[in-house]
């Protein structure tokens, strides 16, 4: 009100010393007031008019603005879940190498010797007992053929000794035979009978001899390697010759963190891909390694397969394996964040201010992002406008569903 009386009273001073504007004459002067000065006094006048309107207008309500905007607009409101833990079904992915499941090398049985044939090719179904390769055997038989022509002898001089003993038990009882004569003749055809059994067993270990010359599968599988071939020279000590597969049967190594192996149980449904292909092969856990790699911490799951071409040992391939259920955090997609740290949520304290919370993302469902790790889930985590935040900002979190309340 000062000021407006202030205002006021300077246009009346102004009105008086300019005078009566319609004549043009100034009190206490003689004669009129010229035009070029009456403009720059009206001029004056408007400007101080303006100056003050405007302070009266603008000026309260800008303290009046600064005060609201530090007061509300500054602080967001954000809307934050609280996950909790949900029961979820556990899918652990993982990468390792095929291989046979349960691998057979073949090598030499027998004493060996020069290689006249070779059977078989690598990735060729075989039976059990069948012939692989071929081994030079033409002194074995003649050896062979040596004792048959003994067990002939022997059984000849059994036939001597039994007719021998026949003759001398009809003369026994007339006296021209001792007892003692008869006994002799007597122990004369059982040596002759026992000469003809070792005959026999000693042909037929040559003949068993021969039979292992011949490199045999042990049981009917897939041939995997070839380490043979003919004109070579083997024996006991030559090594491998032929891997096997046994049955065609195979698995995938897969290596695991100790934490994925927690809980992880024999008979898991599990899904291969070799890599290379989008194939997908189901199969199942049938052994879980009992012990840790102490330098990589991790263990090792055996995922068996059925027999496919397509399954080469020593091919890479990626798993998924259904480990049973368990419970985690489950978040909707909105609240993930990732840069190249790599993923991350924003949570909101207690004291209500915004921080970053680096998480492991688990299963990708429906449902949402179940968090393998970072969070225990009671934590407020912000639901979306993640990108929009900074932490340590202040923010007026909202808990959803309570929004129109």
């Amino acid at each position: 009100m000062r000021t407006m009386d202030a205002v006021r009273g300077s246009v009346t001073n102004m009105n008086y010393e300019t005078g009566a504007i319609g004549d043009g004459r100034h009190p206490g002067l003689e004669g009129p007031v010229s035009a070029p000065r009456r403009r720059w006094i009206w001029g004056v006048a408007a400007v101080v008019v303006l100056v003050l309107a405007g302070w009266f207008l603008f000026g309260g309500k800008k303290h009046d603005a600064a005060g609201g905007a530090g007061a509300g607009t500054q602080v967001p409101n954000i809307t934050v879940v609280v996950p909790g833990q949900q029961a979820v079904s556990r899918v652990i992915s993982a990468t390792g190498t095929l291989a046979a499941r349960r691998e057979m090398p073949v090598g030499v049985a027998g004493e060996g010797g020069m290689i006249t044939r070779v059977l078989v090719e690598p990735g060729q179904w075989v039976r059990a007992g069948q012939v692989l390769a071929t081994v030079d055997r033409s002194v074995q038989t003649q050896t062979a053929s040596a004792l048959n022509a003994q067990i002939a002898v022997a059984q000849s001089d059994q036939q001597i000794a039994q007719s021998e003993l026949d003759r001398a038990q009809q003369l026994v009882d007339r006296g021209f035979i001792s007892k003692a004569d008869l006994q002799r003749r007597t122990a004369t055809r059982d040596a002759a009978a026992a000469r003809v059994r070792a005959a026999q067993a000693t042909f037929r270990e040559a003949q068993a001899r021969n039979g292992r010359l011949d490199i045999r599968a042990p049981a009917e599988g897939l041939i995997l390697t070839r380490a043979a071939e003919p004109g070579q020279i083997v024996s006991s000590g030559s090594g491998v010759l032929f891997r096997m597969a046994m049955g065609g049967q195979m698995e995938l190594r897969a290596q695991l963190a100790e934490s994925d192996l927690v809980g992880l149980n024999v008979g898991a449904p599990a899904t291969v891909t070799p890599v290379g292909g989008d194939t997908r092969f189901k199969g199942e856990v049938w052994q879980v390694s009992p012990v840790i790699d102490p330098q990589t911490r991790q263990g090792i799951a055996r995922i068996a397969l059925s027999y496919n071409p397509a399954l080469r040992p020593g091919g890479f391939a990626a798993a998924t394996i259904r480990g049973g259920a368990g419970h985690a955090p489950v978040l909707p997609d909105s609240a993930i964040q990732s840069d190249d740290k790599g993923s991350f949520v924003y949570i909101v304290g207690p004291d209500n201010k915004v921080a970053r919370r680096d998480v492991k993302i688990g299963q990708v469902s429906d449902d949402g992002v179940t968090i393998a790790s970072g969070l225990k889930g009671d934590e407020r985590v912000v639901r979306s406008a993640g990108g929009f935040l900074a932490a340590g900002q202040l923010v007026h979190p909202i808990l959803a569903g309570q929004e129109a309340k």
